[in-house]
């Protein structure tokens, strides 16, 4: 059986607004309306829940590395997620590490992203050397940080070491760092 197309579907984002529980009571209550009388958008409302809900349980397994929104992150502190979290200014550094009861590892890197068309996060080793990217990450228009998940698994495996993280601007010209940022990682306490 298909689903008749809607012929005014909410737009993606007011979705993600709506199940976050961040759109204003007026918006949120015909969102809501809307979604009781379509089946279609009702449809896309369950894919979007459904998606994070695997993100969540990918996420609490450490099988994931992902940069996502606060409001995200928030909600999945709200369902219960123990998150351990690191904030970095652009030129900092800071002592990590990650314990058995950690579900997720966060780090919320400040920068400057006004006006950033293309931003990647580069992963550097303790000299700087580059050893992977995640390309084109998301960047809101009023955002001041990039929330990335780690993988848990990996941080769990890391011996003690350094590890660099930089924000890069993609532009014509070639690359602009916005920051770089300093992990001094420090394995888990034996027990």
């Amino acid at each position: 059986m298909s689903v008749a197309a809607c012929r005014a579907p909410v737009d993606l984002q007011v979705l993600l607004d709506y199940w976050l529980a961040d759109l204003p009571p007026g918006d949120e209550e015909r969102v809501e309306e809307h979604l009781l009388g379509c089946p279609a958008c009702s449809g896309r409302m369950a894919d979007l829940a459904a998606l994070a809900a695997g993100i969540r349980r990918l996420g609490s397994q450490g099988l994931v590395r992902a940069v996502v929104t606060a409001d995200f992150l928030r909600r999945l502190v709200d369902e219960g997620a123990r998150v351990r979290e690191y904030r970095l200014a652009p030129g900092g550094s800071v002592q990590c590490t990650v314990e058995p009861q950690d579900d997720l590892v966060v780090t919320r890197l400040a920068a400057d992203l006004a006006g950033i068309g293309r931003l990647d996060l580069v992963s550097c080793d303790a000299e700087g050397r580059e050893q992977g990217r995640l390309e084109d990450i998301p960047v809101a228009a009023a955002a001041r940080e990039v929330v990335l998940v780690e993988r848990i698994d990996r941080i769990r495996a890391l011996p003690e070491s350094v590890q660099r993280v930089r924000l890069v601007a993609r532009e014509a010209e070639g690359d602009r760092l916005l920051g770089e940022y300093t992990f001094h990682h420090t394995p888990p306490r034996s027990r």
